[in-house]
């Protein structure tokens, strides 16, 4: 399930990121979702972290899922890993 309140991070600078997850919080979401995979994993976690220790005094960390999803390449298919960290409003 895909919802509006999900950052997908990739290769952007992790403030471009940041400011994503606190617009979201500031438009009224409840909860956060931050979505990667693969090399943008580190990006997401920092991108969390930046966002609860300098930002969001508010909010916390919910839920962290890992999992390992298998994409199509040329070269056949591969495992890539990927990360969704669930950040939520203090209740």
């Amino acid at each position: 399930m895909i919802n509006d309140n999900t950052v997908f991070v990739g290769n952007k600078p992790v403030m471009n990121y940041v400011l994503a997850v606190i617009t979201q919080f500031n438009n009224g979401a409840e909860e956060v979702s931050i979505k990667a995979r693969g090399k943008a994993i580190s990006r997401a976690v920092d991108t969390a972290e930046i966002a609860l220790n300098r930002f969001l005094s508010d909010v916390e960390k919910k839920e962290i899922i890992t999992s390992t999803e298998v994409i199509d390449t040329d070269s056949g298919q591969t495992n890539v890993s990927s990360i969704e960290i669930l950040l939520a409003q203090h209740r």
